[in-house]
C-alpha cells in the first residue's frame, strides 16, 4: 500500500503560481511513475503531468505545457507541481497519484490516489 498525501491548493489570482506537494508512504518511492491529475465540475479527470521512477522521464499535457514542471525528490518521498501563468480554466481539484511501474501516464495505469486539494484560479 503507499499513502499519498497532497497539499498547496489555494485560490489565486489568474497569473499567479503555486507549487503542489505529494508526500507518500507505505514502500520504495523510487519504484513508483507518479502523476498529478485533475478534475473540474462535470468533466472528466484528466493527466496533467507524469514524472518516472528515476524522475528523467516527464510528460505533460498540451494545455499546461511550458506552465507547469512535475519534479520529485526520491529521499524526501516526494512530488511537487509547480504551477505557473495560472488561468482561470486551471481551476479543479488536483490529485496526486502512483503507479506500480517505472512509467505511467494513462489514468488506469495509476493505483494509488490521493484525496485532492482544490486549485481556484480568479480571473
Amino acid at each position: 500500500q503507499v499513502q499519498l498525501v497532497e497539499s498547496g491548493g489555494e485560490l489565486v489570482p489568474a497569473g499567479g503560481s503555486l507549487r503542489l506537494s505529494c508526500a507518500a508512504s507505505g514502500r520504495t518511492f523510487s519504484d513508483y511513475a507518479m502523476g498529478w491529475f485533475r478534475q473540474a465540475p462535470g468533466r472528466e479527470r484528466e493527466v496533467v503531468a507524469a514524472i518516472s521512477g528515476s524522475g528523467r522521464l516527464t510528460y505533460y499535457t498540451d494545455s499546461v505545457k511550458g506552465r507547469f514542471t512535475i519534479s520529485r525528490v526520491n529521499a524526501k518521498n516526494t512530488v511537487y507541481l509547480q504551477m505557473n501563468s495560472l488561468k482561470p480554466d486551471d481551476t479543479a481539484v488536483y490529485y496526486c497519484a502512483a503507479a506500480a511501474a517505472y512509467w505511467a501516464i494513462l489514468k488506469h495505469e495509476y493505483d494509488y490516489w490521493g484525496q485532492g486539494t482544490q486549485v481556484t484560479v480568479s480571473s
